[in-house]
């Protein structure tokens, strides 16, 4: 884990700065087919390797972005932790978007910058900056503004 924070005071002096990056994991086409299978999102360019190598801009199969963005939470606890509260929610995205793919096959971390730490009614809401990298890739696959809310 690259930071830790005991309570939300501590977050509160760290707003601005970046918390680290986890380590690189591979997005096999396995996983890709389990999600595809969890959400019914059976398109050819990611669950079809051999088309996708045929056909795609991509020249094979890549990643759903939303399955990238699930990563998230998992990516997330190798970031940063945060003790001192009973339970952390995600409360949702402000913004998400995919400017590059995320090929098969290829390793994925994620990065995190803590934007916001506002308190609220029994806790606080946090607003973390996650950017998804591709080994090798000069561009993101994924830039999402995340809400998370811990509560005491």
């Amino acid at each position: 884990m690259a930071t830790h924070f005991a309570g939300i005071e501590e977050m509160k002096a760290t707003v601005g700065e970046h918390l680290g990056y986890s380590d690189w994991h591979e997005v096999t086409q396995e996983q890709v087919n389990r999600f595809a299978d969890a959400t019914g999102d059976h398109q050819w360019i990611h669950v079809d390797p051999e088309r996708a190598a045929r056909e795609s801009p991509f020249g094979g199969p890549i990643a759903h972005g939303y399955l990238t963005l699930s990563l998230a939470p998992v990516l997330l606890r190798e970031v940063y932790g945060v003790s001192g509260v009973s339970v952390g929610v995600n409360y949702g995205c402000n913004r998400v978007r995919f400017p590059a793919p995320v090929p098969v096959g290829s390793r994925l971390r994620l990065g995190a910058r803590l934007q916001s730490v506002e308190e609220i009614p029994g806790g606080a809401q946090v607003v973390l900056v996650l950017s998804f990298e591709v080994e090798g890739q000069a561009k993101p696959s994924c830039v999402a503004e995340t809400v998370y809310r811990f509560y005491l």
